[in-house]
């Protein structure tokens, strides 16, 4: 058989010895949180939107 031919015979009769090992698996919702998360800030809404337009400025610069 060429490289890159499909044959579907040799996929259905393939043994695979990780199907049940999930041993080393990552558990992605270990660390999930459904809590909420809250600052204060003596700045101003302006003060804020001014500091990001520099920051947006700055790296415009730096490219």
């Amino acid at each position: 058989m060429g490289f890159g031919s499909y044959d579907e015979s040799e996929q259905e009769n393939a043994n695979r010895d990780d199907e049940d090992d999930d041993s080393e698996a990552v558990n992605v919702h270990e660390n999930d949180h459904d809590g909420s998360m809250s600052f204060e800030s003596d700045a101003s809404t302006d003060d804020l939107v001014g500091r990001l337009a520099e920051m947006k400025d700055d790296e415009d610069e730096d490219e």
